[in-house]
């Protein structure tokens, strides 16, 4: 088989890469054979040495023309671009062969071309002009095939930089990703990925996957280089592309190499490597309105928690993100926050607290204004905030103090509902049993029965851990909260024959008119049968208000018994006061028997206080249950015997 029929052989080839170094030596042994000059040139590139024609490379190169002299050796440097194999090839090109160029090695090729000087100057239709033309008429026309070459050229800094081969694929990965948002084919089958999807739930990892592989493009954009990245997306930007579609492609970079849990590692060079992406991203995002509206903010939060990890170095980032953070905390979820690590004996001196605590304080001293809106804000937060103690105050280790400084961080003015508060001090006080009467009293001061719905009231009468004012108010309104619903569910059954009306929330025309029995002339006392569904429903509320009747009183009756116990037990110690009183002054003289009874009469007045006390107190709960009694009465003879 002769040169030229081996050549194509090697051309052809089913295998992805020709051998290179055979198509070489047999471009050789041709020009020799055709022009009758053997080599006379030997080139050393790294550990590799190529034995070429001189007369080939000096007529196309201006950097061995320029180079060589009377030697015939020649070492190329150490940053060679591309290094032997590019050197390889080139030689290739240089004995005619223009098959094996492609998106691989295009980029190494121009840059190593350049490095030789292998331009028009020395020859028409040089290599530098060719893989140009290949590079804008072929490459940058294939979305995949520029990230080829954009990737290939990490490797070829500053090279490819200087030749701009860097920035015509960044702008042609911008003006396609453009394209892909505008489709004007109609080529898209579903809508182009958003943060919608995001701002109703908690942050998730896994949930921004997901989405990412909906659309592939992004895909791929989020796995460039950081360099590369923040220059499409200021490409993005300058071409004109909406933020609402630019913001989600940071987002999803910033979760795959800074928040996901598989890209953490603990070596210093990957640590500066992840601060310096981190405050690269940190750049990217839209600041101000435009941010609140386009971002969730369980997003911020966890590169607050990301910062938390850096320490110091990210101490102005942490102050950016928390103010951020503030503007819009009522749109946070519980399961956004940060959180000390589970099993933690310094809870409440964790830097996870001080943090949530300092943006919550921020939101108090810019947000608390008397509009409408900014109230509901305010309300939602101040939920949040409580529902974030409940968490907190498991912490054994926390002072009475701590854990009211901590609730009076969000004004009790802002909660419209004390339930979250309640299982916040609830929470406390099953960690803290130990505590006085007093100190219980003073860390529920704020604690309004008013404010507790009647589910959580019931629990608060039923609550020994609670200190008895607050129980005693809680009575107060738990008995007011069964008298109302046993009232509505009466009211919502009465009758009134003259009239021939329900004095429920229904008219007699509506309840009628949809009754089946009305087409057929009833009316009258069977009225009540034509409501099967609004009974079982008074039923209900009936028996549920019987159940906080009976749990009510009996809490009343312990109460009852205590108080009683503690009458009697006054009772003795006066009269066992009264007579150490008479046995001391028949044996003392006068003045001695004028100091006892002054001291007796003390003594009588201060007990007698204490058992007027008790007995206003027990009296109380008398009328209490006494009107539990009659409310509970009234309601039943309301319902008639269905509701027995």
């Amino acid at each position: 088989m002769d040169a030229v029929r081996f050549e194509n052989s090697l051309l052809s080839s089913p295998f992805p890469s020709p051998n290179v170094a055979a198509l070489l030596k047999i471009k050789i042994i041709s020009w020799s054979q055709e022009t009758g000059f053997p080599v006379s040139l030997c080139v050393r590139v790294a550990d590799r040495t190529f034995n070429l024609h001189k007369f080939p490379l000096i007529s196309k190169s201006g950097y061995f023309a320029r180079t060589l002299g009377e030697s015939n050796e020649i070492k190329l440097p150490k940053d060679f671009p591309g290094g032997a194999e590019t050197f390889e090839m080139i030689s290739l090109f240089i004995y005619g062969s223009s098959s094996l160029v492609d998106p691989l090695n295009v980029a190494a090729l121009r840059c190593a071309a350049e490095f030789l000087e292998m331009t028009e100057d020395y020859c028409s239709g040089n290599l530098c002009q060719r893989f140009d033309i290949y590079l804008n008429q072929v490459v940058l026309q294939s979305w995949d095939d520029t990230l080829i070459v954009l990737q290939k050229c990490q490797t070829l800094l500053p090279w490819a930089e200087d030749l701009l081969i860097v920035s015509r694929c960044i702008e042609s990965l911008a003006f396609m990703s453009c394209m892909e948002i505008l489709d004007p084919e109609r080529r898209r089958n579903q809508p182009v990925v958003t943060l919608e999807a995001l701002s109703s739930r908690a942050w998730s990892c896994q949930k921004v996957k997901d989405i990412v592989r909906q659309d592939l493009w992004i895909k791929d954009l989020i796995a460039l280089p950081f360099g590369f990245f923040k220059r499409i997306i200021g490409s993005l930007r300058r071409q004109g592309m909406r933020e609402k579609y630019v913001s989600p492609i940071v987002l999803f970079y910033a979760d795959k190499w800074i928040l996901s849990n598989k890209t953490r590692q603990s070596s210093d060079d990957t640590s500066s490597k992840d601060l310096t992406v981190f405050r690269g991203v940190i750049s990217l995002l839209p600041t101000g309105e435009k941010a609140s509206k386009l971002i969730p903010v369980g997003f911020y939060f966890s590169l607050l928690s990301k910062s938390l990890q850096f320490g110091r170095a990210t101490n102005k980032i942490q102050a950016k993100l928390s103010d951020q953070i503030a503007s819009i905390l009522h749109a946070a979820y519980l399961d956004d926050f940060l959180f000390p690590a589970s099993g933690s004996d310094l809870i409440s001196s964790s830097t996870e607290l001080a943090t949530m605590e300092n943006i919550f304080s921020t939101y108090v001293s810019s947000n608390m204004d008397s509009d409408y809106i900014h109230s509901l804000n305010n309300s939602v937060v101040a939920e949040l905030w409580d529902a974030y103690l409940k968490n907190i105050a498991t912490d054994p280790k926390m002072s009475s103090k701590r854990i009211m400084d901590l609730v009076e961080t969000v004004p009790m003015s802002s909660r419209q509902n004390h339930d979250h508060l309640y299982h916040v001090l609830d929470t406390f006080l099953q960690v803290h049993k130990d505590l006085t009467q007093e100190e219980k009293a003073r860390v529920c001061k704020d604690l309004k029965c008013q404010k507790l719905s009647p589910e959580v009231c019931i629990q608060a009468v039923q609550n020994d851990l609670m200190p008895l004012r607050l129980v005693v108010q809680a009575l107060f309104v738990q008995q007011l909260n069964t008298h109302e619903a046993l009232k509505e569910c009466s009211d919502s059954f009465r009758y009134e024959p003259h009239s021939k009306e329900f004095s429920g929330s229904l008219s007699r025309s509506q309840t009628l008119a949809e009754s089946p029995s009305y087409a057929n002339g009833e009316t009258g006392s069977r009225g009540l049968n034509l409501f099967p569904q609004q009974k079982d429903s008074a039923l209900q509320r009936s028996e549920l208000s019987r159940k906080d009747y009976e749990s009510t009183s009996s809490r009343i009756q312990s109460l009852e018994q205590e108080l009683t116990a503690l009458k009697t037990r006054l009772e003795m110690q006066i009269i066992s006061k009264a007579r150490n009183s008479r046995s001391s002054r028949s044996r003392n003289l006068e003045s001695g028997q004028k100091r006892n009874q002054m001291r007796s009469c003390t003594g009588s007045v201060n007990f007698s206080s204490q058992w007027k006390h008790a007995s206003r107190l027990l009296k109380l709960f008398k009328r209490l249950s006494l009107f539990s009694r009659r409310a509970h009465r009234k309601a039943n003879s309301d319902l008639g015997p269905q509701a027995m």
